[in-house]
């Protein structure tokens, strides 16, 4: 019990908002994971590690399951401390405050359910951390949190993330409809962002990046090793007025920019300099409470935002890179410039 509730302390959103400090700049990524894994007891760093190339690492999933890892629940506080120092280096401090209000809305969901305050379908603190190979000088590693509606993957060689996808979101309610966080929107600019951009939209090009009448019932690229979307659809960007370019922009940027900002930097500079061939595509309808999905996709990168389920009131956003999701083409230069040396 003490556990729980230092666990929903730490999760609350006015701790996110108010507790949260940027970490020092001689905090290092490394040294970060190196500390929480040396916390662990010897059963905990069994099941909290695999070796970087494990099949595990690509057992990535968004609903409610068991999971490998350590979750924060089997966690004392030191250890807790140090997994949430993990994800304080590689967030946002808006990414960061982010995640921890999903895990918040896993209270939201056992009120609107009326589930006991024990139940474990709706547990805050079951979100599991794994590591995979081994955070030292010159080594490429990767470190994974996931839970209902979160799954961060981020692969590391050194102290640089060379990459942060498959980067999973989720909002179940999208709006809380009743109780004490009544009106609460976790994912509200993801939302709000995607139909401001649709509406800006004339006719004719509604009519370009309407791919289809009913929204997909969920993110095309599921949980899939290698993202498959298929070819690109919708109106691309220069088909677009410059206010429509500038709010697909903002679209781009309220995605990558849950991670910290060399991460995001570093991701969207090529995607930035392309953005001749990105698409913008919707599916369903244009009103709030109306099914809908929308993408944006490029040659390298595709985001995905659905909201079908429970009204139109239960929101999926993913971001997939179609090259390099765990880094898997960073890590093919890297090891064939190891065995160069």
């Amino acid at each position: 019990m003490k556990l729980f509730i230092l666990a929903l302390a730490i999760f609350a959103p006015s701790a996110c908002t108010t507790g949260l400090s940027t970490p020092p700049a001689e905090e290092k990524l490394m040294s970060a994971a190196q500390h929480f894994l040396d916390l662990l007891e010897d059963t905990q760093q069994e099941a909290a590690t695999y070796s970087l190339d494990d099949e595990e690492r690509y057992n990535w999933h968004f609903t409610p399951r068991e999971r490998e890892g350590v979750p924060l629940k089997n966690m004392s506080e030191a250890q807790q401390e140090a997994a949430l120092q993990l994800m304080k280096i590689c967030l946002s401090e808006a990414g960061y405050e982010k995640a921890q209000n999903i895990r918040e809305l896993e209270q939201v969901l056992r009120y609107v359910e009326n589930r006991p305050p024990n139940d474990t379908r709706r547990d805050p603190v079951n979100y599991s951390f794994t590591v995979f190979g081994e955070p030292r000088a010159g080594e490429a590693w990767g470190w994974r949190v996931e839970g209902h509606h979160l799954s961060l993957n981020y692969t590391a060689i050194d102290n640089q993330i060379v990459s942060a996808t498959p980067t999973f979101l989720g909002a179940n309610p999208g709006k809380v409809p009743s109780g004490p966080k009544e009106g609460w929107r976790v994912l509200q600019p993801e939302e709000d962002l995607g139909r401001e951009l649709v509406k800006m939209l004339d006719e004719e090009q509604r009519s370009t990046a309407m791919i289809a009448e009913e929204a997909y019932p969920e993110i095309v690229t599921d949980t899939e090793r290698y993202a498959k979307i298929g070819e690109q659809e919708g109106l691309v960007y220069t088909d677009m007025t410059a206010a429509q370019q500038d709010k697909l922009v903002q679209l781009l940027d309220l995605y990558y920019n849950v991670h910290r900002a060399e991460v995001a930097e570093a991701a969207l500079a090529p995607i930035k300099e392309n953005l001749d061939n990105i698409y913008f595509a919707w599916a369903g309808g244009l009103e709030v409470g109306d099914p809908h999905y929308y993408r944006l996709h490029g040659p390298t990168f595709v985001i995905e935002y659905d909201n079908t389920q429970n009204d139109a009131n239960h929101i999926h956003t993913v971001i997939r890179d179609l090259k390099n999701d765990w880094g898997e083409d960073v890590l093919k230069d890297h090891y064939e410039s190891a065995h160069q040396n």
